[in-house]
């Protein structure tokens, strides 16, 4: 008899477990890692990031898995609604399918009109300003041989904000484009590698509509330079220890 009530506490106690890291995950702070490498310099593979999930409000894509619906016809829109500002790095579901996770971050609000001409940013006619900075060296594996791992950088002046920026090529396929007019409730975003991003720039992403941001990228809580998670004998070599409680700018 004391077998079995043993056995009963043992399962409530792992479902109350299971429903409080639900609830966390869902209302308060979600981990991602960075499975690529389109917002360096500031984000690198092998980050691994704290979302909030409160910074802009709540959604069907707030819980597991979006409420298994990517038609979007459960709890649509969001309660408690914040809108992003200008700069901010996010956590989204794409709009084309709800489902696949990416971080960028915002550059144009609702009601923007944006145009990207020679790799320099226009906002509402006005151009953002940029500085070159000494070239940013790319440590990952698959990157360090090319060039020796150097990569152009800038500092943009973003709306009182510094944010550093790969530039790494003329004139490639996103560096030119047409204007882009923000609608009502959506977004506008890019990646920091603007020459490595898959963004609102390209109509496989588009704008961003507020219900499919996820939270706000807040800090950095682990970091690993060429290993996988898993690969815990790597780890001595591998963590990136100063980036670890990073904010993310």
């Amino acid at each position: 008899m004391k077998t079995k009530y043993k056995f009963v506490n043992n399962f409530f106690s792992i479902i109350l477990a299971i429903l409080f890291a639900i609830l966390i995950r869902s209302f308060l702070f979600e981990p991602f890692n960075i499975p690529s490498g389109s917002m360096k310099p500031n984000l690198l593979v092998g980050d691994f990031i704290f979302v909030s999930k409160y910074s802009y409000g709540y959604s069907r894509h707030s819980l597991p898995f979006s409420l298994a619906d990517p038609n979007g016809k459960v709890l649509t829109g969001k309660i408690f609604s914040k809108e992003p500002k200008r700069g901010d790095v996010v956590v989204f579901k794409t709009p084309e399918n709800n489902r696949t996770d990416y971080i960028k971050r915002v550059i144009g609000l609702p009601g923007d009109k944006i145009k990207i001409i020679s790799g320099d940013i226009i906002i509402n006619n006005s151009k953002i300003l940029k500085q070159k900075l000494d070239p940013f060296i790319d440590t990952q594996k698959n990157q360090i041989n090319i060039d020796n791992g150097r990569r152009r950088q800038y500092v943009e002046y973003f709306f009182g904000k510094e944010i550093n920026i790969l530039d790494i090529y003329d004139n490639s396929i996103a560096d030119n484009t047409h204007e882009f007019k923000v609608p009502k409730n959506s977004f506008f975003v890019m990646g920091d590698n603007r020459d490595n991003s898959q963004d609102s720039r390209f109509p496989s992403v588009g704008f961003i509509p507020l219900e499919n941001i996820i939270g706000k990228a807040e800090f950095i809580f682990f970091s690993l330079e060429n290993s996988r998670f898993l690969e815990v004998w790597k780890w001595p070599t591998s963590i990136r220890y100063e980036r670890i409680f990073k904010k993310i700018k």
